[in-house]
């Protein structure tokens, strides 16, 4: 599936659930936790400020980014066994750096 974000919009492919527990007890479907991780996969052109002019975004395709938990709620589409998540550049926290 192709999508091109509009404006200040993002669209992220969420990181895989953890089948483990940090102690290593192997978690059923239900007490699995969704990690608020992810890779940008696409980005809109920017948002558009009250002068007229562009400002760009500053996360880019391949960036490993940090998000909210509750930003992502109605947002999201299957993309076969993958979870792609559409938000606002302002719901990510932060880019995974090295």
């Amino acid at each position: 599936m192709k999508i091109r974000p509009l404006n200040d919009r993002v669209v992220v492919r969420r990181k895989e659930e953890d089948e483990t527990s940090a102690g290593g007890i192997l978690l059923p479907g239900a007490a699995k936790e969704k990690p608020n991780e992810g890779e940008v996969v696409a980005i809109g052109e920017g948002r558009l400020l009250q002068d007229g002019t562009l400002r760009p975004l500053s996360v880019k395709v391949g960036d490993q980014v940090i998000f909210g938990g509750y930003a992502t709620n109605n947002n999201t589409i299957q993309d076969g066994d993958d979870e792609l998540i559409i938000m606002s550049e302002g719901e990510i926290f932060g880019v995974i750096e090295g």
